[in-house]
């Protein structure tokens, strides 16, 4: 379970293999270049930054995997959160996030959450990720239009306000720019696919603005040159006060990159018929953000784009991802100074492509139209991104998603009581439908439906309350309980000890669930009740009525004849 993808695919290697990963190792390797760069600065870091993480921590996700493709790097949903964190608490407290995060990603794994993790709400999802993707268009807008003002805010509604405020002072050079990006990255794939339109648009747009003199702004003029060595790896300090205060975005981290990464993989797994270790994937992706954040990167996670152009241009194991870190560092070390020379209008049309393919609008149409609690979730999800905090978004999405879910379970809990004029219509169609049985009169029958958990024991214990006349014998149906916790057995418990007090005896009938059986086992209900008095059919619940009511006029009739 815990073996890296790598050592699995080395095993039936060969030189054709290795030709085709390399090939595609280096063209996603300068696909994620103008990527890496404009997430970091989207981000409020230094785009440096997003290059070390895209090789350190790409690096280590293909080497230690559980996915044979998949290309790791920093991604456009962690703008918002880190956008967040690095106003709030600086870099450091950036840093030393990651590495909190990356630290949960391990036990993740090792506690073998990666089968859960994939159970995430689709509503939730596509809430959270549409909502990032029009925080990030927004966060673009400046650089896009070239506006001439201060700081931007960083409330959704006063960003905007500020927009168009300033909206006289547009620089129409990086409108041109900004638009010429876009159209290549549209048009450019209809003439070729080996070349990505991104580093084209670059290219070109560098090229126009150093050729026809462009006043517009570049990575140089706001962030100086771009390092061609990687950092020195410092281990974060870590004390109580700061664990507390980046306790919540550290797990924002942690659960965007899982969710991330695993939906990746998934994805990557329909386009080769592959079968990735979720688990394996997560202690990767959190080494991966450990080490990013020594050397000072952003968070890591799998990314779905690179992923997918890896394996569209031949890559089929993770040597591909390890050729396309390596490509990256060769980029830095020897040509990376040349990209301080790329316009920011140029990085903003990037991102205003990659917030429209994030923006899912027709998931989002698709969701709208469906179930009521589907577009609760949804919707909760996207305003809470956009207009307070991507970490509340999550966790009140979550919550919200939970209650929703119970409610709906709670529809499908019902108990009822069972007499053969409310059960002939049953009969017939079901064999164990009680018209089918001789049921004595001092016996009454009930069947729960449904989960009994705690949100549905309320029904239970209603229905128990107006038994008006206690009958002799009581039969509890379970056969359609699939699960039980610790409220339905307590409220066993309560029913079993009323009964008693009544002088009625209780029998549970059709206790087919094993996990319900073995629920009842631990509590000792079984033991309480009495082993006799559960059944696996209705059969022997209703014979087992009978010797109890035998046995009940036998003890009357002895008592009389001691009288």
């Amino acid at each position: 379970m815990f073996r890296p993808k790598l050592f699995v695919t080395l095993k039936n290697y060969n030189s054709h293999q290795f030709g085709r990963d390399v090939l595609a190792g280096m063209i996603v390797g300068i696909v994620a270049l103008p990527l890496a760069i404009a997430f970091a600065i989207a981000s409020g870091v230094s785009p440096e930054k997003g290059l070390v993480t895209a090789i350190i921590a790409g690096f280590i996700i293909s080497a230690m995997g559980g996915s044979r493709v998949q290309i790791g790097g920093p991604t456009g949903a962690f703008i918002v959160i880190v956008y967040g964190i690095v106003q709030e608490h600086g870099v450091d407290g950036l840093v030393i996030a990651t590495f909190m995060a990356g630290v949960m990603l391990i036990i993740m794994g090792l506690a073998r959450l990666g089968a859960v993790i994939k159970f995430i709400p689709h509503p939730l999802i596509i809430g959270f990720t549409s909502g990032i993707a029009l925080i990030i268009f927004s966060s673009q807008v400046k650089d896009f239009l070239g506006l001439k003002m201060g700081s931007v805010p960083a409330d959704f509604i006063s960003k905007w306000v500020s927009f168009f405020q300033h909206f006289r002072a547009i620089n129409v050079y990086s409108l041109l720019l900004a638009v010429v990006t876009i159209i290549i990255i549209i048009y450019w794939p209809k003439i070729t696919h080996k070349i990505p339109g991104s580093l084209v648009a670059i290219l070109v747009t560098t090229a126009m603005m150093h050729g026809l003199r462009m006043p517009v702004e570049t990575i140089s003029s706001k962030f100086g040159n771009i390092p061609s060595s990687l950092p020195r790896p410092v281990i974060p300090h870590l004390d109580y006060l700061t664990i507390k205060n980046l306790i919540l975005p550290a797990f924002t981290i942690a659960l965007l990159c899982a969710i991330e990464s695993l939906l990746s993989a998934v994805v990557s797994d329909g386009m080769i018929g592959g079968n990735h270790k979720s688990n394996m994937e997560l202690v990767a992706q959190g080494t991966a953000n450990i080490f990013s954040a020594l050397f000072g990167g952003i968070p890591a996670t799998g990314a779905i784009a690179r992923t997918a152009t890896n394996v569209k241009n031949g890559g089929r194991t993770p040597v591909a991802g390890i050729i396309h870190a390596l490509t990256l560092l060769l980029i830095m070390l020897f040509v990376g100074q040349w990209a301080s020379l790329i316009p920011m209008a140029t990085l903003a049309g990037i991102l205003v492509v990659v917030s429209y393919h994030m923006s899912e609008w027709r998931s989002f149409i698709s969701v709208m139209k469906g179930p009521r609690t589907d577009v609760a979730v949804l919707l909760t999800t996207f305003l809470l991104t956009v207009l307070i905090d991507l970490t509340v978004a999550i966790e009140v999405g979550m919550v919200l998603a939970a209650f929703l879910f119970m409610r709906n379970m709670i529809k499908f809990s019902n108990v009822n009581v069972l007499t053969k004029e409310i059960d002939d219509s049953a009969e017939g169609t079901d064999r164990e439908a009680i018209g089918n049985y001789d049921i004595p009169p001092q016996v009454e029958v009930y069947e729960i439906t449904g989960p009994l958990f705690f949100g549905a024991a309320y029904k239970f214990k209603d229905a128990m309350r107006f038994i008006e006349k206690p009958p002799k014998v009581l039969i509890l149906r379970m056969r359609k309980v699939p699960i039980i916790d610790a409220t339905g057995i307590k409220t066993l418990e309560e029913v079993y000890k009323s009964s008693k007090h009544r002088g009625t005896k209780l029998i549970l009938s059709e206790v087919d669930s094993a996990q319900v059986r073995q629920e009842l086992k631990d509590a000792r209900l079984l033991f309480t009740i009495g082993k006799a008095n559960v059944t696996d059919t209705f059969t022997e619940a209703v014979e087992r009525s009978k010797v109890i009511l035998l046995d009940l006029i036998h003890s009357a009739s002895v008592k009389t004849e001691v009288l």
